[in-house]
């Protein structure tokens, strides 16, 4: 049986450390102030919330499921905003957690790319017509 990508990430601890650093990144960076805004002041729930959510999404225990139920991801977004816009944001946060903690480059590719289809998904907006 293959090692799961929870396993290979090197498991909660990190994990936590990703997800932490992205909500750091996303709280101090001008490039992700679109995305922030979407967030409450008090981000320590949203970072609980993603941690749960990435621990069984990578195969590892189902904090979130364990809490919440199914994950519903895209029905649980709906009140915000999600263009094109805020998932590159998200996207190139999440990119920048995973180069800040030093996850091995091949292996930050790999989970980058199975988040992809993920954050297109939610997606709930059009993208705004372009100015001009």
């Amino acid at each position: 049986m293959s090692e799961s990508l929870h396993d290979r990430l090197g498991g909660e601890p990190a994990i936590r450390a990703i997800v932490d650093r992205f909500y750091d990144q996303m709280d101090c960076q001008p490039a992700f102030a679109g995305l922030r805004a979407q967030h409450p002041a008090d981000l320590s729930g949203s970072r609980d919330k993603l941690y749960w959510y990435l621990c069984g999404w990578t195969g590892g225990a189902s904090h979130y499921v364990e809490r919440f139920g199914h994950p519903r991801l895209r029905a649980r977004h709906l009140p915000f905003t999600i263009t094109s816009d805020e998932r590159d944001q998200w996207l190139a946060c999440m990119a920048v957690a995973l180069r800040d903690v030093e996850v091995e480059s091949v292996l930050a590719d790999e989970l980058l790319a199975a988040l992809v289809p993920v954050a297109d998904w939610m997606r709930n907006r059009p993208d705004p017509e372009p100015a001009g």
